[in-house]
């Protein structure tokens, strides 16, 4: 077996489906194959149980929420913090560009530390820096101490922006990955949404300061529960393979319990039970999962060097795992799990400036980017135009119109979710030969394309016309909870394509995001005033809709490219491997 890897490979491509013998209806049987393939180990986090893998999600969902709220909740009541300081609105709006233009910067240092220290202890860092950081704010007096409030702010939260992805492209396989990534970004976008409706009747009742102040407590409590169920993902994948079958050796065919992380195609396309029975007829034949590691029938697997360095040949018939059950709680809550043995930090932080040569990861920071920038135009104009005339919105009133875009979130969510993954494994079913492409979840992106461009419409075109408040409300939520398709199918694309270095690809991705969300954060009150509603929102609205549609030239070029560059991704990533990064 050879150990070197196959620098023809194109990076992305995967062969997503098994297909088995044909069925008397004449139509083909198959099985989802596992990508990446599982080890033996039930300490991989792709073989945790089902309890102990949604623990770590909920725990990533639950740091996402106390990074998040803290950097939305003034959105409803920036006039009150203009009233009361001497800070006008559009410092107070500059002063949240550079928060998001440092959550992007903030990556650079963050994600580097996350990769040679483990990601637990930057969580809990990040958790615990922005729960004190949230007692500042209600003390600022000038523009200065404002702006630098949301610098550090940005900064120690910026492991929100990147980290969850990476840790539930950890967690799961190529074919759950956008249900994952959506769950992540509904999460991102409700907090975002919700944050500004409850920080509207806090301001009424108590004061804007205690907005920030209850942030603080929240954060506060977040970190409490991260600290004693947060678990490290990050892990060193060794893979075993049976010298006389070439078979891979997993946990399923070791006859120990998977768990949920197995997927039978079956649901799928359909088929009868013979399938969920395949666990006991592939004893001989081959493994479950599709893992074969070098032959005519299950190709995908050819180039498994490709996925992890760390392969090794043995003897099934008297190989014996040294694995001694599980983690113990308290290694679990160890903040050294996930420490590299050497010091790679420099290596790490130089790696996503080399990413930044691939097409495929800028096209999916600017996607990301241009659906957070309308995301910043509605958050920065819903006090202006639900506050004035003729709607004279109080704060309260305006947190309440944030319920619309969560509930647009949720909705969306299943479309993007689930559609995206049940779209990726259908079309390598139309193909017929199981191959999926990243270009493949692109397509959900035409929902995106016309229902933003509407709801832009529908929000400044309607607030020139004084149109029914309804009206608007309708168009802040359908434009706000468009966000998800943004952040589900850039992640989704570039996990899916470059899976190795996911984690510095991510990086670019979040700072070009970021930097978008900057430049319009510090412009978006003079765009608004000087075009007025009308111009502006029309303008956005075929800005939305031209930015998306670039997902066309994508799935056209994108493979082509991929292609192009393959040599050049796989001689980084032999690279990182041999320094011992991945």
């Amino acid at each position: 077996m050879t150990t070197v890897i196959d620098y023809n490979v194109i990076p992305g491509d995967s062969h997503l489906v098994d297909f088995d013998e044909t069925r008397k209806s004449g139509e083909r049987e198959g099985k989802i194959v596992l990508n990446p393939t599982p080890s033996d180990d039930p300490d991989d986090p792709l073989n945790w149980t089902p309890r102990r893998k949604w623990t770590a999600v909920a725990c990533v969902l639950i740091y996402t929420l106390g990074a998040c709220i803290p950097t939305a909740a003034i959105y409803s009541v920036l006039p009150n913090i203009e009233a009361n300081t001497n800070i006008t609105l559009s410092e107070l709006n500059n002063g949240t560009g550079y928060m998001f233009l440092f959550l992007g910067l903030g990556c650079l240092i963050f994600q580097p530390l996350a990769l040679q220290f483990g990601k637990r202890p930057i969580y809990l860092f990040s958790m615990l820096a922005t729960a004190l950081i949230c007692v500042w704010p209600p003390y600022t007096k000038s523009n200065g101490e404002w702006v630098a409030s949301k610098i550090l702010q940005g900064f120690v939260g910026s492991s929100m922006e990147s980290l969850p992805e990476i840790s539930m492209s950890d967690l799961f396989f190529e074919h759950e990955r956008s249900f994952a990534l959506s769950l992540y970004g509904l999460t991102l976008l409700s907090a975002s949404f919700l944050a500004p409706f409850v920080a509207g009747f806090i301001s009424e009742g108590q004061g804007w300061e205690w907005v920030m102040w209850w942030c603080a407590i929240f954060g506060a409590v977040c970190f409490v529960l991260l600290f004693f169920l947060m678990e490290e993902t990050n892990y060193d994948r060794k893979l075993k393979v049976d010298a006389a079958t070439g078979e891979v050796i997993t946990l399923a065919s070791r006859k120990q319990q998977l768990g949920a992380v197995f997927t039978n195609i079956d649901e799928v396309i359909a088929s009868n039970s013979e399938g969920n029975n395949a666990g006991e007829k592939n004893e001989t034949k081959t493994n479950d999962i599709g893992a074969s590691l070098q032959t005519e029938e299950y190709p995908e697997n050819i180039n498994i060097v490709n996925q992890v360095s760390n392969v090794e040949v043995v003897d099934s018939n008297s190989y014996a795992p040294n694995y001694e059950g599980t983690k113990t709680y308290l290694q679990k809550l160890s903040l050294f799990g996930g420490r590299r043995k050497k010091f790679l930090l420099q290596h790490y932080i130089f790696a996503p400036f080399l990413m930044a040569r691939f097409p495929v990861v800028l096209w999916a920071g600017f996607l990301y980017g241009s659906s957070l920038v309308w995301f910043n135009v509605l958050n920065a104009t819903a006090a202006l135009i639900l506050g004035g005339s003729p709607y004279d919105f109080s704060s309260s009133t305006i947190g309440v119109a944030y319920l619309s875009p969560t509930i647009f979130s949720v909705i969306l969510f299943f479309i993007s979710g689930l559609c995206s993954d049940w779209l990726k494994v259908r079309v390598a079913l139309w193909r017929g030969t199981g191959l999926s492409k990243p270009e493949d979840r692109l397509w959900i992106l035409v929902i995106y394309c016309v229902l933003g461009c509407a709801a832009s419409i529908l929000w400044g075109v309607g607030a020139y016309y004084e149109i029914h408040w309804f009206g608007l409300v309708f168009g802040m939520g359908l434009l706000g909870g468009c966000g998800i398709f943004g952040i589900a199918s850039s992640a989704t694309y570039v996990v899916d394509t470059y899976k190795e270095l996911d984690t510095e690809a991510m990086v670019v991705v979040i700072i070009i995001r970021n930097c978008m969300s900057f430049g319009v954060s510090y412009g978006i009150t003079d765009w608004v005033t000087d075009l007025g509603y009308k111009k502006c929102f029309i303008s956005v609205a075929f800005l939305c809709f031209a930015a998306n549609f670039t997902f066309l030239a994508m799935v056209y070029f994108g493979p082509r490219l991929r292609n192009r560059q393959k040599h050049m991704y796989w001689s980084m990533v032999d690279k990182y491997r041999k320094l011992g990064m991945h």
